[in-house]
């Protein structure tokens, strides 16, 4: 019989204590997680409001997010495109001084040479 009696009491003091967790930070992140999934199911609409709102505002977050990296991969773009187009004109332009300059040259030296 005291056999029977301290099973009992040992199961007892098992379901009287069904909270209880280890100590240190496991423990207590494991008690914080209980301690939120109880309020989680008394509370369920509170809940379900914090994940619409919050759930929204990253969806927007992301959103917004996305569009300014596209918006800087486009500029990105431009800009190299228009570096390039200057370059190209600063070359046309100095081949074009340079064409003048040989012009130039070569019309006085035809002068010089032309002179009886």
């Amino acid at each position: 019989m005291a056999s029977a009696t301290t099973e009992q009491s040992g199961l007892e003091n098992q379901e009287s204590q069904p909270n209880q967790v280890a100590p240190g930070f496991v423990g207590a992140i494991e008690e914080q997680y209980k301690k939120l999934r109880d309020h989680a199911e008394a509370f369920p609409y509170v809940w379900g409001s914090y994940t619409v709102v919050y759930g929204g505002l990253f969806l927007w977050t992301a959103y917004r997010w996305r569009k300014l990296r596209r918006t800087e991969d486009r500029v990105r773009g431009l800009q190299t495109k228009l570096r390039k187009l200057v370059e190209d004109e600063q070359a046309a332009v100095t081949a074009s001084k340079s064409a003048q300059s040989l012009d130039k040259k070569t019309s006085s030296v035809s002068d010089k040479t032309s002179l009886p």
